[in-house]
């Protein structure tokens, strides 16, 4: 006779394995604020039965101390964890909770509604096959609503229930779920965004949640957890793409085994199967597919997986095995739709980190082709991306990496950008396509190279980058260090700042922008001319570490020596010798360093001078002694 512990155990696994083999849908519920999100998850926990008696009785004690709901549980409570979200009655984070029916398991997110927090918004749909758009039916469809919309069409969410919450509030009238339907479609119809469906409904009263309610007898469609239970998926289809497996990590733990590590982002590998290894464009074939589990007969996709090839290759972390009857792009500059969720805005020209699948390049913005009025479509145009903005952009790698457009592939389409000196995610964005010159242009080999100019001139070629707040003395004592250098038969040459706006940067004018724009030419001339052999002497302002990072690293590590002009803001105010100070303070000159405009001062500049103790010949004569103790001279 079977024990009672045995029957228990038995119908344990037997629930385990039922589970096990459930469907996952992970959906996000969006919108503007107080539309309900945070109450219509509770509501579904609370539906499904995933709540504990403990959970229960600490609700149910909570909604009194609040007493935001007049009586009624408040079901915000469950997933609002956040003190200051219960503060303010509002969602920050990215709240995921995981539940489940008979029928499917769920991964849910619910997002900010707040604009300031749109960037969470994108981090949970960037996963999600299902967006709930709610809508107050009292407020009807706002700038928000249209946003987060735009948005999940942008990640590629093809499925929308538009829920269209507070109704009893409304009185469960008919027409005015019919007005925002109609409003809604005209919108999403614009976005491409066709598998709308649309549930009217009270997550605070239950109304069409679990089960159809008798407030809306005119409603004969699904509720929204049965919608949730039988809307259909393509689970299987990333099964029928292309093979890819971005490398995350080189595997090797002995000198018999080299793997390389990386989850499966789309396709079927099975051993034997012929690979590439992308951009080097080498191939193999798959000798095994080890896993946790042991060796397996095939992977697919969404598994991490370590592969070993049968021969011995050049692959390292951000490479990407791929078949090669489909292969992904290779290129390094691409156009692409940037989401923007820093507070400074994002300039042209200036070098951003960016991650895509596993690889991190660094990367440049031309000027946004435009931005996008989420309200009405509209392109704009702008010189900039500001918070939350959503623009196209021509994108420059430093590197070749192996793409899918977007819209073939989520996993080697998207990307993140990073701030280099905080380390800071500031934007996301989606690539289109790559750009026809990327293909088209390549480096011309030549004969007369650097080391031959430089030999010739019998000097070592460097840049030497003054920066210093205006009036600091930065072009006085540059100008006396190319004397001295001419003095000793070296060949130089002095960009300064003021004589290159009279050229070649006569177009830029003083914002963020353009003085980004300004720094970025300047340091593309300055190593031309190192490649000439010269010595080059750049005399700017160069208000922000991140350009003048990107000016060091155009040229090789031992050519570039950084020179602070530390002169205080009120001595360089009171020379003001060409009176810009005066105009600055009058507010006759916008955007002025020092002033209205933020000067970065270096933090591990190779030379300091301070120019209240030093004259600028002493100053010129630290620099040339520098420049002896390198051997440049």
């Amino acid at each position: 006779m079977a024990h009672v512990s045995d029957l228990i155990a038995e119908d344990i696994d037997q629930y385990l394995t039922l589970h096990e083999h459930k469907s996952l849908l992970r959906f996000i519920t969006c919108g503007s604020v107080d539309d309900g999100k945070s109450t219509l998850i509770g509501r579904m926990l609370y539906e499904s039965k995933m709540l504990f008696e403990d959970q229960l009785s600490q609700l149910e004690t909570d909604s009194k101390k609040m007493g935001t709901q007049g009586g009624d549980l408040d079901f915000a409570l469950l997933v609002d964890g956040l003190s200051a979200e219960r503060e303010q009655g509002i969602t920050i984070d990215v709240a995921y909770r995981f539940f489940s029916t008979d029928k499917r398991k769920f991964i849910v997110a619910d997002t900010p509604g707040h604009e300031q927090y749109t960037r969470n918004m994108v981090t949970g749909a960037s996963t999600a096959d299902v967006a709930i758009v709610l809508v107050d039916a009292r407020k009807g469809i706002l700038t928000q609503t249209r946003r987060h919309s735009y948005l999940a069409s942008l990640v590629g969410i093809r499925h929308i229930a538009l829920v269209i919450n507070k109704l009893d509030m409304v009185g469960y009238a008919k027409e005015v779920v019919d007005r925002i339907d109609a409003e809604y479609r005209s919108f999403a119809k614009a976005l491409g965004l066709q598998n709308i469906v649309t549930i009217p409904m009270s997550a605070l009263k239950g109304d069409n949640i679990a089960e159809r309610s008798a407030n809306t007898p005119w409603y004969q469609g699904p509720t929204l957890m049965s919608y949730l239970e039988t809307v259909e998926i393509d689970d299987a289809g990333s099964q029928w793409r292309p093979f890819r497996l971005p490398v995350q990590w080189v595997n090797r733990p002995n000198l018999d085994f080299r793997g390389y590590a990386g989850i499966v982002a789309g396709g079927i590998v099975r051993p034997g199967d012929r690979l590439r290894v992308l951009p080097s464009g080498r191939e193999s074939r798959v000798a095994r597919i080890v896993s946790s589990e042991g060796d397996l007969a095939q992977a697919v996709n969404g598994q991490s997986i370590t592969i070993t090839l049968e021969d011995e290759l050049d692959i390292s972390r951000g490479d990407v095995l791929a078949s090669p009857n489909a292969l992904p792009g290779v290129a390094d500059q691409f156009e692409a739709a940037v989401i923007w969720m820093n507070d400074e805005p994002m300039l042209p020209g200036r070098p951003y980190l960016l991650k895509i699948g596993t690889k991190t390049v660094t990367a440049t913005s031309a000027p946004p082709k435009y931005k996008i009025n989420v309200n009405t479509l509209e392109h704009l145009a702008a010189r900039k991306l500001d918070l939350n903005d959503i623009g196209v952009c021509n994108l420059s790698f430093d590197q070749h990496v192996a793409f899918d457009p977007y819209s073939e592939n989520r996993d080697t389409g998207s990307f993140i950008m990073i701030d280099r000196l905080t380390n800071n995610t500031v934007g996301a964005g989606i690539l289109h396509f790559a750009l026809r010159r990327s293909q088209n242009i390549h480096w011309q080999a030549i004969d007369v190279n650097k080391q031959a100019h430089a030999s010739l001139k019998g000097q070592k070629p460097c840049v030497l980058w003054f920066t210093g707040l205006s009036g600091a003395g930065k072009s006085t004592v540059a100008n006396m260090v190319e004397k001295k250098l001419h003095a000793l038969g070296k060949h130089t040459y002095l960009l300064d700042g003021d004589n290159v706006r009279h050229g070649l940067n006569k177009d830029l004018g003083f914002s963020d922008a353009d003085r980004v724009e300004n720094i970025r030419r300047v340091g593309e001339v300055a190593r031309l001319m190192v490649d000439a052999g010269q010595i080059v002497l750049v005399s700017f302002i160069s208000p922000f570490r991140a350009e003048r990072r990107m000016a060091r690293e155009l040229v090789e590590q031992d050519e570039f020596v950084e020179i602070f002009v530390d002169t205080p803001i009120s001595v360089a105010e009171q020379r003001d010798p060409k009176g810009l100070y005066k105009k600055a303070r009058r507010g006759e000159l916008k955007n002025f360093t020092g002033i209205d405009s933020p000067y970065e001062a270096p933090e591990c500049a190779e030379i300091r001078i301070d120019t209240t103790a030093h004259s600028p010949d002493q100053a010129a004569e630290l620099v040339i002694q520098h420049l002896t103790e390198r051997g440049v001279i």
